[in-house]
């Protein structure tokens, strides 16, 4: 990104969102940071950006409001969480339509043209991630979205503003970026409350069973399904690249580094420094059964991928985790969610 802009970012109070906001203001830019979650509620919090608290973007108002003099616009807003979530939250997770929705009506009454939309690799058609495979096998390339059958409820929100953002782009002249996000995981991350990815939620009950001295965990699923993770560095640095291509339709974005749920335990407790005894709970949901990120096209577009290792990225994300706990804290995103009713 150019430096010296005015560059708004929505969902600022979340986990990405949040380390984007950083990134951008030490890059010399000026941010709008706005988030429906009340101020004290947001994962990250910068004096130095003008900050929106508890304002809502599916109020087409409020995307007016905080677009006004503005050149990039960063829509990281969803209503989302680990697959537990997910899979319980289907309308809630569709109405997060109405965020890029009207962010997008509001950006062209501003004439902003750069324009970025954060989708997920939940867009990716289920039929397609039915079977466990190898790596190369299990791999999902952009083109793969079609025909379409995405996760239910948040995965049709994704491909459908995907559609539309494009859509803006080819009708209104605007240069827009559509990343696919491929599990992102880190410090500052959403670890506890039902809202969190399997790398957090993982670590947290890794670590209660360590301090407690109880070493029976709860594991959704066989652990035989299969992932790959990206670290939070890894996905800042991606859309600085992305923005730094010509590529304006979706791009995966994420790790290529497959393990399956029993393999992530593995390198958890080898962190942890003990082993647990996993108790399966079949009746949990468990997502698709396999998914990898094909980085053919981003290697194309960009000359580079995703490289922070996994077992790298588990080290500090279980050491943030394990500070959080240590120390009594509660995960931002479960006092919120308990406040909002969800």
């Amino acid at each position: 990104m150019e430096k010296n802009k005015k560059v708004l970012v929505v969902g600022a109070g979340g986990f990405i969102g949040g380390h984007l906001v950083r990134k951008i203001l030490d890059n010399g830019n000026e941010v709008v940071a706005s988030d429906i979650k009340p101020k004290e509620y947001w994962f990250q919090d910068f004096d130095n950006a003008e900050n929106y608290y508890a304002t809502d973007m599916k109020d087409i108002s409020n995307c007016r409001k905080v677009t006004q003099g503005v050149d990039y616009v960063f829509n990281m807003a969803c209503n989302m969480g680990g697959m537990g979530f997910i899979e319980n939250n289907h309308a809630l997770c569709m109405l997060s339509v109405l965020i890029n929705v009207h962010m997008l009506v509001a950006a062209k009454e501003h004439g902003i043209k750069d324009f970025l939309y954060s989708s997920s690799a939940c867009a990716y058609p289920t039929y397609k991630q039915t079977e466990i495979k190898s790596a190369a096998d299990q791999a999902l390339a952009e083109p793969d979205a079609y025909p379409a059958d995405p996760e239910s409820g948040y995965g049709w929100e994704k491909l459908f503003n995907e559609i539309l953002t494009n859509f803006y782009e080819a009708d209104y002249d605007m240069n827009v970026r559509i990343p696919r996000y491929h599990n992102v995981y880190g410090p500052y991350g959403t670890w506890q409350g039902g809202r969190e990815k399997a790398p957090a939620a993982l670590c947290r009950k890794i670590i209660e069973a360590k301090l407690s001295g109880n070493h029976e965990i709860e594991v959704w699923g066989d652990g035989e399904q299969t992932r790959s993770f990206m670290y939070i560095d890894d996905c800042i640095t991606g859309m600085d690249k992305m923005w730094a291509s010509d590529y304006t339709k979706p791009l995966n974005l994420g790790s290529s580094e497959m393990v399956s749920i029993n393999q992530l335990i593995d390198m958890i407790e080898k962190i942890a420094g003990i082993e647990v005894e996993r108790k399966y709970d079949l009746t949990k949901p468990q997502g698709v059964r396999g998914r990898n990120s094909d980085n053919t096209l981003i290697k194309e577009v960009t000359g580079w991928e995703p490289s922070v290792g996994l077992q790298e990225g588990l080290e500090k994300t279980y050491a943030w985790i394990y500070q959080q706990i240590k120390e009594g804290k509660q995960d931002a995103s479960l006092n919120y969610s308990k406040e909002a009713g969800v």
